[in-house]
């Protein structure tokens, strides 16, 4: 699948090396997965303060990327000690974990990816394997009602009848056991431990012993898990970084029968689907998957950010769903925990697209054709859909053309329920654009094809 991913920072594992899971609940949770097709992804932590790219100006690696904005000191050990002591002024007193959840169910979201832990190891969750969290002492928002931030937002989301999934990851550059003082780092390293694992057991054990207790924190501690969303994909095997995940997941999902696991870029039984990052494949994949990108900004606030429009979003959301995927928007809170009011109106307009539309996008699968041109199709049993994504400025003519090969009994204008009347041609279905739509410049009218 690398072949068809045209764009983005990260790849993804591919297609033809998917394994599909033998166990018949999470198969059965996958196809649950498969019908939501929208998640709220948002990335939460020190970092926003500073309105940078998360955590990875700490990695000297990524600094030519990832410090840009960033005027401090030069020196890179200082550099990372003034990053380190940001959870000393992490205080998002504006937090309204229900609100975002409102937002969330009125837009048409059923799921949420919230990070409980990014690489900085900076935990927004009451772990008890470190003090770098926002229950910690040091922290001033660890007398707040909502310090425990992950529970809240979790129990919130889940009162709104979302989904829900934790985002955790793998590499922990706070950790002693990961960072390790005194060791001469390896070339190249940055992202990676301090010292190689094969001849250090005795740090690596105890890394992978750290890892395991927060992961199983979160699974018996935070209340019903869809999805453990595992980032940062060179700790694995395959670079000798193995933290026994098999085990792990098998200890979990005797707690939550039929936990997903999304082990991101590393393929096996325990990446149960795919997930190919700020970008949309070029055509449609065959397996479960999901692709993360911004609304706008960065996956962390961006201070000064353009969010995309809603024609934009719907559009994407489009792409996405007619080539067999899920999409997971991400919207970053602001430093005083609020959502940014610019980046929420832009999700209000997508959300009306969808209380009209959304039956052409939820529990829908691939449609053979999948797409033709500006126009997409999806399927939910013998029903197929048409969505037409209309360019901005470009309004409707009296006719329009859908590029539709099969039979059709009844042809319907999804929001409205209007009957349309069509003829067969040698290019597909000539429709009489509707007097409520010609003339006019929708973001993607929807037509119901009943064969």
């Amino acid at each position: 699948m690398a072949d068809n991913i045209i764009q983005g920072m990260h790849g993804c594992s591919r297609e033809d090396e998917y394994v599909r899971p033998s166990d018949p609940l999470i198969q059965q949770r996958l196809e649950w997965f498969q019908d939501q097709k929208l998640a709220l992804m948002m990335h939460f932590g020190i970092y926003t303060n500073l309105g940078i790219v998360e955590s990875w100006a700490l990695s000297d690696e990524d600094a030519p990327w990832s410090r840009t904005f960033v005027d401090w000191e030069d020196d890179p050990a200082v550099f990372r000690e003034q990053y380190v002591n940001l959870n000393k002024c992490f205080n998002p007193v504006c937090i309204r974990p229900e609100v975002w959840a409102d937002i969330a169910a009125r837009d048409g979201f059923k799921y949420l990816i919230f990070t409980t832990k990014h690489h900085d190891g900076f935990c927004l969750f009451d772990t008890k394997y470190t003090d770098y969290k926002t229950t910690g002492p040091d922290c001033p928002f660890h007398t707040h009602k909502h310090a425990n931030i992950v529970k809240d937002v979790f129990d919130a989301f889940r009162a709104r009848g979302l989904g829900i999934a934790a985002y955790f990851s793998k590499p922990d550059w706070h950790c002693p056991w990961y960072w390790a003082e005194g060791m001469d780092r390896p070339v190249g390293a940055w992202r990676n431990p301090t010292y190689v694992p094969a001849e250090h057991p005795e740090l690596w054990n105890k890394f992978v012993e750290f890892t395991h207790n927060q992961m199983m924190e979160l699974v018996q501690d935070y209340g019903p898990l869809d999805i453990l969303w595992l980032d940062g994909g060179q700790v694995g095997p395959q670079n000798g970084q193995d933290i026994r995940l098999g085990e792990f997941v098998e200890r979990a999902r005797r707690i939550q029968p039929g936990l997903l696991v999304a082990d991101r870029t590393i393929g096996g039984e325990f990446e149960n689907y795919i997930t190919p990052e700020s970008s949309v494949p070029s055509g449609p994949i065959h397996v479960p998957w999901e692709s993360c990108i911004i609304v706008g900004g960065g996956f962390s606030y961006a201070y000064g950010a353009r969010y995309k429009t809603p024609r934009e979003l719907v559009h994407l959301l489009i792409d996405v769903v007619c080539r067999g995927g899920n999409l997971a928007l991400n919207l970053a809170p602001q430093p005083n925990g609020r959502l940014p009011a610019e980046g929420v109106r832009m999700l209000d307009g997508m959300g009306d697209w969808l209380r009209a539309n959304g039956e052409a996008i939820y529990g829908t699968r691939l449609a053979e054709p999948n797409e033709q041109g500006r126009v997409a199709f999806t399927k939910k049993g013998d029903i197929h859909y048409a969505l037409v994504r209309q360019p901005e400025g470009e309004p409707l003519g009296r006719q329009l053309t859908i590029p539709w090969p099969g039979e059709v009994r009844k042809l319907t204008l999804l929001d409205v329920e209007t009957p349309v009347r069509f003829e067969r041609t040698g290019e597909g279905l000539r429709v009489e654009v509707p007097d409520i739509l010609a003339g006019s410049c929708p973001i993607a009218p929807v037509f119901r094809i009943e064969k």
